[in-house]
């Protein structure tokens, strides 16, 4: 616990203790959660025979959102989603939720908001059932909020959906369309007034992505995966990800990739870049037998066939794209945080 720098007053309505009631009392416990806010630990009780799984994600201003660009439940929302996508593509159930908020005094007595960042983590929380059970809070060193999301999934035994499962012969699909976030976020950076008001009724890839959590339970339930990656930080990049952990190579083909509307009203050359390198698509890039027998959509979702996974070869491009019979090699340039 930090020392602290002068007496602190006896009671606080805008302090530490009074926000995390504010975040409790819109809070209830349910599956797995035992204990959750207001302990020193949650407690958790696993489904029997299964394994958890532990993600973690930060949110931080103006590297992941800007707040005169995102409206609080759109950062609320964007928060819990990017750990939900993680354990979609594991195939992994949701157990909980735990948050760690920094934020600058004149935040934390914003009211406002507090309430607006939880209206939009809630409301997804409670589409996929998954209470939040605990977290932290803390005044931030400056004016940025800084939000961490760690989300504890399970999945039966040895069954969880990895990246390294792959091998030659295999037929890659993705979930979805694609380049729908990064069109949205060139016509957010445009007129940022324009989406004050969005909300998840309405397809905003970029402002509220959908995390493919029945898509990547029905991977693993059924068994129809080999490998599984969420695309998070662009096709290029997660595909490179995916052929690095099980040591294949990949070819796309460019003609098959489902272009999302949004894409649809850039230029051609800007096209090709959302689709390839485009992130926060937070769509499901997966791998199956050739004898698999993959649905045209699950849960609602379209499945789209996009390319083969091929044998590694010396001297030859570890990621190709096919256009017209030509092929060209394809380099990882999604997302990358140290860029």
């Amino acid at each position: 616990m930090p020392y602290p720098s002068h007496p602190r007053p006896a009671s606080n309505p805008f302090g530490e203790l009074p926000i995390i009631d504010r975040i409790r009392s819109r809070t209830s416990l349910s599956g797995a959660v035992r204990l959750g806010i207001g302990d020193d630990c949650a407690i958790l009780k696993p489904p029997p025979n299964h394994e958890l799984l532990v993600t973690t994600d930060f949110s931080l201003e103006d590297r992941h959102f800007r707040r005169h660009w995102h409206s609080p439940a759109s950062i609320g929302h964007r928060t819990l989603a990017r750990g939900l996508s993680d354990l979609a593509a594991m195939g992994a159930k949701p157990l909980a939720a735990f948050l760690s908020l920094a934020m600058s005094k004149s935040i934390a007595r914003n009211p406002r908001w507090l309430d607006g960042f939880l209206d939009g983590l809630l409301a997804l929380a409670s589409t996929h059932n998954v209470p939040l059970a605990g977290g932290d809070t803390s005044q931030s060193p400056a004016e940025a909020i800084l939000a961490d999301i760690i989300l504890i999934g399970s999945a039966p035994s040895g069954r969880a959906l990895r990246r390294s499962g792959a091998h030659p012969g295999d037929l890659l699909y993705t979930t979805g369309a694609l380049g729908g976030a990064a069109a949205e976020l060139t016509a957010l950076s445009a007129s940022p007034r324009k989406f004050r008001t969005a909300t998840p009724a309405h397809d905003h890839p970029h402002l509220f992505p959908q995390p493919r959590l029945a898509v990547g339970q029905t991977l693993l339930r059924r068994r129809l995966a080999t490998a599984c990656i969420d695309l998070s930080d662009g096709l290029s990049t997660d595909l490179a990800h995916l052929c690095t952990a099980s040591n294949v190579s990949a070819e796309l083909d460019l003609a098959a990739l489902p272009l999302h509307p949004l894409a649809a009203t850039l230029d051609d050359g800007a096209q090709i870049t959302a689709l390839l390198h485009g992130g926060e698509d937070y769509e499901l890039l997966f791998t199956a037998a050739p004898s698999t027998r993959i649905p045209r959509s699950i849960a609602g979702v379209p499945i789209t066939r996009i390319g083969r996974i091929l044998k590694p070869r010396k001297h030859k491009p570890q990621m190709t794209i096919v256009n017209d019979n030509d092929h060209f090699e394809l380099q990882p340039h999604g997302w990358e945080h140290f860029a």
